[in-house]
């Protein structure tokens, strides 16, 4: 494989020979550089492009100067080459080897970051030639020495860049996309930054412990934001949770994507927003809220600009983001590094152009001419700088860091810092191991045969000793790699003011891998005070209804609809409802399940109290008949229609119409028993009085005719009592096998859905109940016709006629009690049965014995024997 690489590349040798290029301009000549045995690359974004509404990035970057110098960057640069001086002046590491560095701006864009990535790896001659630059893939270098590994990019697209272009390996300080964890991809990556996983999941943790189930995301444009919303909505899966909204912010059109997310943001009724992008993004999406006047979201923060004291000091961020509650690189501190900022000045390093800047910006002067530049820049952008310059008066040399304050020289609360710091000396053990020139048979496992030279280090053999680097920080901390990663820490911060209003950073716990741990007591919200803000898409159901989702809404939509009768729900937010059990009922609220209340017929109900009166009446009624029967017994009226036979027909409607009254009150296991068989022999007696009085009077008219005078020999007085006996006997007798084998019993009837249960008499055997039913409308029926056959006889009072209307009555009303009986609910149920036995007693009584006892009171002269036979 070598020999054929070493082929082609003398092929290409030959054919672009005599072919020179102009290298990449860098959109700037500033850096910072430090020759030495080995260098070492940076990557920084010391300076910041403005935002504009509408940029053009494709146009040379010399049309679009880097300007406004951020502080903490700058920070950034010097903690590399205090760590780079620290490991120089020891003796343990990296002894007679001295480390530099070359340190270059990328204005925190991968367009510009690219060429001085580039830069560092080929050199730094002004011009590059083809056949160069494929002589140095077999060791033939030009110009100046390459870096072999580059501390950068500074966040995860670059670093995704630098990975798969350069061969270098790079170790960047920022850059957390979870996709750089992938070794087959980016072998040659490494970081002192935790991934987002360990961060998104933290949020997400948050998002549930606080109930929020309605989250808005802004997220910037690249691997660093898309995959970190892409990691918390995985995380969200079935907690309940929902993204409202994702809206992207491009650095190229900052302005008119912030604006845009701004708009959504206040339309939304999502009440916190997730942030994953940089800083200076955030700082234009703020300025556009605070325009429309969006003060009352709550804001989950990134490490990016968690910390960011130029947000946290900006009144448009004091206005607009409140209480921000955000995951932070674990802060710590550096011994020494306070005293190397406060003791730098132009003096120690003349070449430092960032410095100079810097000093130019913070002092108001100028500290004298600034070098040649090993960089070539556009005659322009130095005639910008020398007219700059010019404007300032020249230094004193008294100027000193030791009184300013501001990030630069703040090193109480080192975040990004001690990554770099770090990345710094991870690279140094791995180059100590490589040039340590380790005992050939040794059983290290780095398979290395041969001592490395720092003129000859292979990127290659650099990651294998990187990836097994472990040792102990200066701070007494423990650094390995996992993979490309290191284990995650991070802090959780809140941003919250001071009595006096001043706005501080405060550490309100501890994120320790997939573990999160803080004190909710110290958090200050954006509502101001303690109380945690409230973001729901729908309130969570009370207790007493259940979760709808709505049709195409996410799952975090839904309405609440009330339990069904029978149904119950305890919590809040509630997916179902809960039956209760048979015994049971839901309570007006449908929140608990209480004991059923056992409802039956009762005398002390209006139903009741008026069935037992009509009942009472009928008694009282039949009573009054039976004793003016019984007063004019002698009457014709009474004597001719058999009184026997009256009076027995008299009692047993006493006993229709007091039979009723057992079907009042609560049913027990002798009135369940008892009421069906009075019911059923009351009634039989009833009806055989009537079918034996119409047999008597067509006998009484057929022994009239010649030759069957013996006809009434067979219906005599003993025949009769016996005929009533022998129907009654039958009913009788159906009734002791039914109560034997299968009485009703006293059962609530559950399966009627309400609070009241009836306690009602259930039949265990239907058959016994139908069989009284039967066997009484069987007589019913036979009566009916036996006395439709002798309406017509011949006779001035025909009873017959009387009978005839009477049973028409009866057959009437029990033909419509049986589907009055099976719809009824309940204990209506039973008071249809007691409005049948009242119905068909009362109208027997009076279709037979009213027009007798009209006669008897009201028409005395008409109860004459004459009167009667009279046709």
């Amino acid at each position: 494989m070598h020999s054929r690489r070493k082929l082609r590349l003398r092929v290409g040798l030959r054919m672009v020979q005599a072919v020179n290029c102009t290298r990449w301009r860098m959109p700037s000549d500033k850096g910072l550089f430090e020759d030495g045995d080995v260098v070492i690359g940076g990557l920084f974004n010391v300076h910041y492009l403005a935002p504009a509404e509408d940029s053009d990035f494709t146009k040379q970057p010399d049309n679009f100067p880097c300007t406004d110098l951020q502080n903490l960057p700058l920070q950034y640069i010097n903690a590399m080459a205090f760590a780079i001086e620290e490991i120089n002046n020891s003796s343990a590491l990296l002894p007679g080897v001295k480390l530099g560095y070359h340190i270059h701006d990328s204005c925190a864009l991968p367009a510009f970051e690219l060429p001085a990535a580039l830069s560092m790896v080929g050199g730094d001659s002004p011009t590059c030639n083809i056949a160069a630059e494929y002589e140095e893939e077999i060791g033939a270098r030009t110009g100046k020495q390459a870096v072999p590994l580059i501390i950068g990019g500074s966040s995860s697209g670059t670093a995704q860049i630098l990975s798969r272009i350069l061969g270098p390996l790079s170790v960047s300080y920022t850059a957390s996309c979870t996709c750089l964890s992938d070794r087959q991809q980016y072998p040659n990556f490494f970081r002192t930054m935790a991934s987002d996983i360990y961060q998104t999941q933290a949020i997400v943790q948050l998002a549930i412990h606080f109930k929020w189930t309605w989250i808005g995301a802004v997220i910037t444009n690249t691997d660093y934001g898309l995959m970190a919303v892409k990691v918390f909505q995985e995380g969200i899966q079935g907690t309940g949770v929902c993204l409202a909204f994702v809206e992207i912010l491009q650095r190229e059109n900052i302005v008119s994507d912030a604006r845009r997310a701004a708009l959504t943001i206040q339309a939304s009724a999502a009440k916190v927003i997730l942030i994953f992008t940089w800083y200076t993004d955030v700082t234009e999406l703020f300025l556009q809220l605070a325009k429309i006047n969006v003060t009352d979201r709550q804001f989950l923060a990134s490490e990016a600009w968690s910390t960011s004291s130029d947000l946290l000091q900006n009144p448009v961020s004091s206005k607009v983001a409140r209480g921000v509650l955000g995951v932070a690189i674990r802060s710590t501190t550096l011994p020494g590094f306070e005293n190397y900022i406060q003791n730098l000045n132009m003096a120690r390093r003349p070449d430092d152009e960032f410095l100079r800047e810097f000093w130019e910006k913070e002092f108001r002067c100028s500290p004298g001419d600034t070098p040649q530049s090993s960089f070539t820049s556009s005659s322009r952008a130095r005639a910008d700088r020398s007219l700059q310059r010019a404007a300032l008066p020249p230094c004193n040399g008294t100027e000193t860091l030791k009184g300013v304050h501001n990030l630069f020289t703040d090193t109480s609360q080192l975040r990004v810092t001690n990554n770099v710091y770090l990345a710094v000396y991870a690279a140094a053990h791995a180059l100590h191991n490589l040039l340590s020139c380790p005992d050939i048979h040794s059983p290290t496992g780095n398979n290395i045969s041969t001592c490395s030279f720092p003129k000859q280090i292979k990127p290659f053999e650099l990651m294998q000793h990187l990836s097994k680097v472990n040792f102990t920080t200066p701070q007494g901390d423990l650094f390995y790699f996992q993979g490309a990663d290191i284990p995650a820490k991070y802090d959780l911060v809140n941003w919250q003011r001071t009595p006096e209003g001043q706005p501080h950073l405060a550490v309100i716990g501890r994120v320790d891998g997939f573990d999160l741990h803080f004190n909710e007591s110290a958090i200050q919200w954006s509502t101001g005070s303690n109380q945690v803000p409230v973001s729901v898409c729908s309130e969570r159901c009370p207790p007493g209804t259940r979760v709808a989702t709505r049709k195409g809404e996410p799952i975090c939509c839904f309405d609440c609809i009330p339990c069904a009768d029978g149904e119950i729900s305890n919590t809040t937010g509630s997916a179902h409802c809960e039956h209760c059990l048979s015994e049971f009922w839901s309570n007006a609220e449908r929140t608990a399940c209480i004991p059923r209340q056992l409802d039956f017929l009762s005398f002390n109900e209006t139903l009741g109290i008026t069935l037992t009166a009509v009942a009472v009446s009928g008694v009282v009624v039949t009573t009054a008949v039976f004793v003016v029967f019984l007063y004019y017994r002698q009457t014709p009226v009474v004597r001719a229609n058999n009184s026997e036979l009256s009076f027995l027909l008299l009692l047993s409607l006493k006993l229709c119409f007091l039979c009723s009254l057992v079907f009042i009150g609560r049913p027990s296991v002798w009135s369940c028993q008892f009421q069906q068989a009075a019911f059923g022999i009351s009634f039989v007696l009833c009806v055989s009085c009537l079918q034996v009085k119409t047999i008597v009077v067509l006998a009484a008219f057929r022994s009239a005719r010649p030759g069957a005078e013996a006809l009434m020999k067979w219906f005599g007085p003993a025949q009769q009592r016996g005929s009533i006996c022998f129907f009654t006997c039958i009913q009788v007798i159906i009734c002791i096998i039914w109560l034997s084998l299968s009485p009703p019993i006293p059962r609530p009837d559950l399966e009627v859905p309400g609070l009241k249960v009836t306690l009602k008499c259930a039949m265990a055997s239907v058959v016994g109940f139908s069989l009284i039913l039967g066997y009484i409308g069987l007589l019913g029926c036979t009566s009916l016709l036996l006395a439709f056959l002798a309406r017509k006889l011949p006779d001035n009072f025909n009873e017959a006629k009387l009978i005839t209307f009477s049973m028409l009555i009866f057959c009437a009303v029990w033909v419509a009690f049986v589907p009055a009986y099976v719809s009824s609910p309940g204990k209506y149920a039973v008071a249809v049965e007691i409005f049948a036995i009242l119905a068909s007693s009362f109208g027997l009584l009076f279709c037979i014995f009213a027009p007798k006892c009209f006669i008897i009171l009201l028409r005395p002269e008409k109860n004459t024997k004459k009167n009667l036979m009279a046709r």
